[in-house]
């Protein structure tokens, strides 16, 4: 009886030691500034973070650099006669000063037909129901996204307003969301909400004056890499972008599963396998270019066939609901293996397949994956991914600590 009970404390101490771990780096994370969007001194202060604190426990670290994109922004404004109208500057878009006329279209085939040449275009209507990929993304950017883009280079207004609705499987919460989030799309852009839309009708083909105060800045940015026992002939990858959308703490997308990966790293920092443990904080997931994981796929794509899987943390930990992991392309046999582990875990369940996370870079080059998110995601991307709302109060340290375990478990096993 005394040693069970001194079983019981030793794990109730271990709990305690990464649920305090946990909050901190998930408070650390938060509160950098401005924020931790890719290209930003918050971003790059995050990453020193995660570089410094995984460097403690043995790993062999590369954070090479790569040139990326920042920008400033002091607002926009759009006046007609004596009054203004609520627009926000689309991220990354140039700045602009300019008196013009303004002309609406709403779909595509009145884009085709339209002259716009040095007027402000106002998009509304079935033409925004999307955002926009940008025009250089290579992962996923459909033809009449092309098109798009292709005509309004072509026709070059002045000036864009787009009037957007909520889209949250594709932009998270946002409401209204920017049509446009391309740092090589030249064209000066704004967005607003449908009823200012309604309201700059009446004034159409008279002259309004469009200013947005931008730059784009020239920057760097780095992913964090921490491996074990590189070199040996095979490999097991777990992930966590760790930059942000603009303007959110971004806690739950994603310093809960960069914390996650923190917490695995230093439950794995003993492993000597026969595998080769590749843990990589990936910067660039919320950002246009995708900057970081392009520079993964740069430097390490001819891996990908040595990785046994990859395994991809986003937006864990919620305080509701548990954990869910999914299976993308694993082989027979190897996802109850692993299954086996994540069962031990009563907070973690199996769920739908997602697929517009970071594991999605492995499947397409044919690298079974796992993906760990919150079963209420599908929510939370209504509520509250991509906005100020997205706050650590959100999140049960806990489930974090639980996830991290849970992949210690299924790794030493494999």
């Amino acid at each position: 009886m005394a040693v069970d009970k001194q079983y019981e404390s030793d794990i109730e101490e271990i709990l305690d030691h990464y649920f305090e771990k946990a909050s901190e780096y998930l408070k650390i994370l938060c509160d950098v500034k401005p924020n931790r969007r890719t290209g930003s001194s918050g971003n790059r202060e995050a990453t020193d973070f995660f570089e410094k604190t995984i460097r403690e426990y043995g790993y062999d670290i590369d954070a090479t650099s790569f040139a990326t994109l920042d920008y400033i922004c002091d607002g926009a404004t759009l006046t007609h006669g004596d009054t203004s109208y609520e627009v926000y500057a689309s991220p990354y878009s140039l700045g602009c000063d300019i008196s013009a006329e303004i002309t609406t279209v709403s779909t595509v085939e009145e884009l085709e037909n339209t002259n716009c040449e040095g007027k402000i275009l106002l998009l509304r209507g079935a033409i925004c129901d999307e955002q926009l990929m940008p025009k250089n993304f290579v992962f996923y950017n459909p033809e009449h996204h092309k098109k798009i883009i292709t005509l309004l280079e072509n026709l070059k207004p002045g000036g864009i307003i787009t009037a957007t609705k909520k889209n949250p499987d594709l932009v998270g919460a946002l409401c209204p969301f920017p049509l446009f989030v391309d740092g090589d799309f030249d064209i000066p852009s704004v967005y607003c909400r449908v009823a200012v839309a309604d309201e700059l009708l009446t004034f159409q083909n008279t002259s309004a004056r469009l200013r947005i105060d931008a730059s784009r800045v020239p920057s760097s940015s780095a992913n964090v890499m921490a491996s074990l026992n590189r070199g040996k002939a095979g490999k097991i990858v777990i992930t966590a972008h760790i930059d942000a959308y603009e303007s959110t703490p971004g806690a739950l997308d994603n310093a809960s599963g960069t914390a996650v990966l923190l917490l695995a790293a230093e439950m794995l920092a003993d492993y000597r396998d026969k595998y080769s443990l590749e843990i990589v904080a990936l910067n660039g997931e919320d950002h246009y270019s995708a900057a970081g994981q392009m520079d993964y796929l740069k430097r390490y794509g001819n891996e990908m066939p040595g990785v046994l899987v990859a395994i991809n943390i986003d937006d864990v930990g919620f305080k509701q609901g548990k954990s869910s992991y999914s299976f993308h392309e694993c082989r027979p046999g190897f996802d109850e293996k692993v299954e086996d582990a994540f069962r031990k875990h009563e907070g973690l369940e199996r769920g739908e397949q997602w697929f517009n996370g970071d594991h999605m870079i492995f499947v397409q080059n044919q690298v079974p994956a796992i993906a760990i998110t919150s079963e209420l995601m599908p929510e939370l991307l209504k509520t509250v991914t991509h906005t100020s709302a997205d706050t650590p109060d959100l999140i049960d340290c806990h489930k974090l600590v639980e996830v991290a375990m849970a992949l210690n478990d299924a790794i030493r096993i494999l």
